[in-house]
């Protein structure tokens, strides 16, 4: 049997083995399994049952892992994208008061989209159509946002009629549990720990019941709770897609899934060494087995999903084919009868990792041309925009805006591409439209 396993996954020619592909999916699972807690938090203020989309994000992650493994051979797991999940349910649910069965909706029709261009092989017109810097402004962006969400749902900063904003008090027993969790995973990812988000996440609940903060749960192991709550709701609210709003939000969906997509495979290849000559092989399989999942995922009930950063922590141990991601699709699977543990992942447990995911996702900042003013003028709008507005998808309507303005005013008007003066027109339809 491991002899039919290696040659399936081309071990020899990857250089690696049962034992070290195995060792690279636990430490893969144990860096990301955070998202099976953190994601009911984040999607669970929409109104949609936590037990439900703690079910459909591990369902959908260990297919999604399983067509990776299978199809494209790649040691990149995958599951809900954080950052994304914010945008569903903070600017859309929340801010444009989209009912989150109509969201779902959202994005079962993007991820139809992203399979058709992926098909079609339109990704690379697409991509070159958006300005390297605005993406990256982009990402940087959704880092600020989460990582303002964590400071929030902390206690660390809270909202101040005269400031707006302040620091939070600091003589609340929950708020130093977020500062305990959030030093400790901070020296942890110093460290190079790896899995220092999840354990940081296990020693802040930990602290919170010893000290009182957070109920002690009456089991660890349960029966997997039921996805009928969310299931399928996407495909029965397709109809409620009938806006300009909705359009752009389908939009938005589609763009921000396929760039985050776009670059995280291109840096895990990079770091695998599978890029040869400047090209990544399979690449289309891969984003064939991230649409797909996206798509299955809405229909159980949950957010986008995507490529996750976090698998680089397996590929630094040795990850290299497809049987690493097989093996984290296992343990998500396994993990669906470890739901009790949801009633002590409270926000204070989850904001240290929201914080620190929104620093790892702030270093693609340092790509911007910041010494380019007509470059550097609308990559700011987005990035101060989507914490500022608390919208993700404002922030990128005001970067897109203002970019075209800045291009001709420096007399590069003839850099910008058709549909980036679209998209702009788009934007400004779109803000008017939700300010009225």
């Amino acid at each position: 049997m491991l002899n039919s396993i290696s040659k399936f996954f081309d071990f020899e020619k990857r250089n690696t083995n049962f034992k070290k592909e195995t060792i690279a999916g636990i430490t893969t699972f144990v860096s990301m399994v955070y998202i099976l807690f953190v994601n009911p938090n984040v999607l669970g203020v929409t109104g949609m049952d936590k037990g439900a989309i703690f079910s459909a994000t591990a369902f959908a992650s260990a297919f999604g892992c399983f067509l990776m493994g299978f199809i494209a051979n790649y040691p990149i797991a995958i599951s809900a994208s954080l950052g994304i999940n914010a945008f569903f349910a903070y600017s859309v649910c929340l801010g444009m008061k989209v009912p989150w069965q109509t969201a779902l909706s959202g994005v079962f029709v993007a991820s139809i989209i992203f399979i058709l261009l992926t098909a079609f092989k339109l990704r690379e017109k697409i991509i070159d159509a958006i300005p390297a810097d605005l993406k990256s402004a982009i990402g940087g962006g959704i880092g600020l946002f989460i990582a303002f969400l964590g400071l929030q749902e902390g206690g660390i900063v809270m909202g101040n009629k005269e400031t707006l904003v302040s620091l939070g008090t600091l003589h609340s027993g929950t708020t130093w549990l977020t500062i305990f969790g959030l030093l400790v995973t901070v020296v942890l990812m110093s460290m190079r720990v790896p899995g220092a988000i999840f354990i940081g996440m296990v020693l802040n609940a930990t602290l919170g019941m010893v000290t009182g903060l957070i109920p002690v749960p009456h089991q660890i192991i349960a029966g997997v709770p039921s996805i009928a709550p969310t299931f399928g709701q996407a495909l029965t609210h397709i109809g409620d897609i009938d806006s300009v709003q909705m359009i752009v939000v389908v939009l938005t969906f589609l763009l921000v899934t396929f760039f985050d997509t776009a670059g995280t495979l291109v840096g895990l290849a990079e770091q695998a060494g599978l890029i040869k000559n400047n090209k990544i092989p399979n690449v289309g399989k891969a984003l064939i087995a991230d649409s797909s999942t996206m798509m299955v995922g809405s229909i159980l009930g949950t957010s986008p999903m995507g490529a996750f950063v976090e698998s680089s922590a397996g590929i630094a141990v040795g990850g290299r084919t497809g049987f690493t991601t097989i093996v984290v699709g296992i343990l998500f699977i396994l993990g669906t009868f470890f739901s009790p543990l949801l009633t002590v992942i409270t926000s204070q447990v989850t904001a240290p990792a929201l914080i620190i995911v929104g620093i790892l996702m702030a270093q693609s900042l340092k790509s911007v041309h910041w010494e380019q003013f007509e470059i550097a003028a609308p990559s700011f709008f987005i990035l101060v925009g989507m914490p500022f507005t608390y919208s993700i998808a404002d922030g990128i309507a005001l970067g897109f805006i203002v970019y075209p303005i800045t291009m001709i005013a420096a007399k590069r008007g003839k850099e910008v591409s058709a549909m980036m003066y679209a998209l702009a027109v788009v934007f400004v339809i779109f803000l008017w439209i939700l300010n009225s």
